[in-house]
């Protein structure tokens, strides 16, 4: 039995990715392993999409391969992103390197590691798609999983390399999804985040642009979901129907992840996104008003070749005027292979990460204001298991907070059950994280709650 060990990076859609992989190892007998010194495989998922995630790839490629001088690997396979960018330079330049698995080529990860030819080619299938039938192994913590709705992107957004990688929009079937979710559910999962380049541009592809409305509602009527999340939503592709969906299903988290990547009109139009400041407060009040206890996370680029001092304060002005609930911004990098890639990088280091702490440090402002308004409420905190950084505090999320990117409710009293959901009294409020205690009974009322609203329905 052949003991494979696995380093996963980047997005949780690629996560979802080496689970697949790991479910094809399990299903045909390997060993697993979370000690790299005694793999005797070695495999390293990789993320491509910007130059930091880059490196921490070529990082832990090198890692890996320092374990056949030091541990029992005698194989190394290196799969994803990177892979799709760099396939023949790192077999060039990392003798080590066994073999590559390109991001179609996943459910193939048992016969690359059984083939003895380095330069072994799986099947090529550029209509790839995982689905419920593919076997999986979660890990995620005990009651929270992903699950991709869709594959590649048909955008074409100046910064992104993203489509060249994973190729065009490939939209799972609704029966598809919901088999899945059920299927995940019956493993123990009480909440499901859902994934893709684009969630907003599920179904498109198969002529149904209100696909994701029907999907949330779908999903709405799964036994046991107690929650569901949708990220990496695009904005002109939010419609009102997506809007009344999350607000009127019950078990849909009153939450949406919507990168924007700016505000200011013109960089948005050389990013090829489109939209404006006042487009996007449109946007907002609108979803707010259909959904008024929504919590909304957005991302933003600082630093892209066309921003100017003036361009930036627009974004920083529509920062304040937006008061997003939970906010990420990450410093412009050239990619090799897009249009944006022409224009240079003239923006120095010292300024974009100015700009970016700059915007951290108004948006650290806005969240610990919205997050004052949970001191004395009872929220409903799934609770995924110990902090890491101390095992005297365990730590869950309410429906506010996305696994990983977000702040997490710290639970210092009552009798917290790890992989439940309970009611927690918010005690006190930071920046991003909240403190709170579990109520007595709470998760029998919390399970009351939610049976209760299935019943209503």
């Amino acid at each position: 039995m052949t003991t494979v060990g696995f380093m996963s990076l980047g997005c949780p859609k690629n996560l979802v990715d080496s689970e697949v992989m790991l479910g094809h190892l399990k299903l045909k007998g390997f060993r697993l392993t979370a000690n790299a010194e005694e793999a005797e495989v070695l495999v390293v998922n990789t993320c491509g999409f910007i130059d930091s995630a880059k490196k921490e790839s070529v990082e832990a490629i090198l890692e890996a391969a320092g374990h056949k001088l030091t541990g029992k690997c005698r194989k190394l396979i290196v799969a994803g992103c990177l892979v799709e960018r760099y396939r023949d330079e790192l077999l060039a330049d990392i003798p080590e390197i066994d073999a590559c698995l390109g991001t179609r080529d996943i459910e193939q990860i048992a016969e690359i590691i059984g083939a003895d030819d380095r330069l072994f080619e799986p099947d090529q299938n550029p209509d790839y798609l995982y689905d419920e039938h593919s076997p999986r192994l979660l890990t995620t913590p005990k009651a929270t999983a992903y699950l991709k709705i869709s594959e590649g992107c048909d955008h074409a957004c100046a910064f992104c390399i993203i489509p060249k990688l994973r190729g065009g929009q490939r939209s799972r079937t609704i029966a598809s999804v919901v088999a899945e979710a059920k299927q995940l559910v019956a493993q123990g999962i009480l909440e499901i985040s859902l994934v893709g380049q684009d969630t907003t541009d599920y179904g498109r592809d198969f002529g149904d642009p209100d696909a994701l409305e029907k999907l949330i509602r779908a999903l709405g009527e799964v036994a046991g979901l107690r929650w569901f999340r949708i990220h990496y939503a695009y904005p002109n592709r939010l419609s009102e129907g997506m809007m009344r969906a999350i607000a009127e299903t019950p078990n849909c988290a009153k939450y949406l992840d919507m990168p924007l990547q700016h505000a200011d009109a013109k960089v948005l139009k050389e990013m090829a996104r489109g939209g404006s400041r006042a487009s996007f407060m449109k946007l907002l009040a609108k979803l707010r008003s259909i959904c008024p206890d929504i919590a909304i996370r957005s991302n933003f680029i600082v630093g892209f070749p066309s921003e100017t001092e003036e361009a930036f304060q627009e974004l920083a002005a529509f920062i304040q005027e937006a008061r997003f609930d939970h906010v990420g911004v990450f410093t412009y990098s050239p990619e090799e292979g897009t249009p944006a890639y022409l224009l240079g990088d003239p923006i120095p280091k010292r300024t974009k990460n100015s700009r970016k702490r700059k915007l951290m440090e108004l948006q650290q402002r806005i969240a610990r204001e919205k997050n004052r308004a949970y001191e004395g409420r009872i929220l409903e905190v799934i609770v995924e298991g110990l902090h890491e950084e101390t095992e005297l505090i365990l730590k869950g999320r309410h429906q506010g907070q996305a696994p990983e990117v977000d702040g997490c409710v710290l639970i210092v009293g009552g009798e917290p059950v790890i992989g439940s959901i309970q009611r927690v009294r918010i005690t006190k409020a930071h920046a991003y994280d909240l403190i709170g205690e579990v109520e007595e009974g709470g998760i029998e009322a919390s399970t009351a709650a939610y049976e209760a609203s299935r019943t209503a329905r």
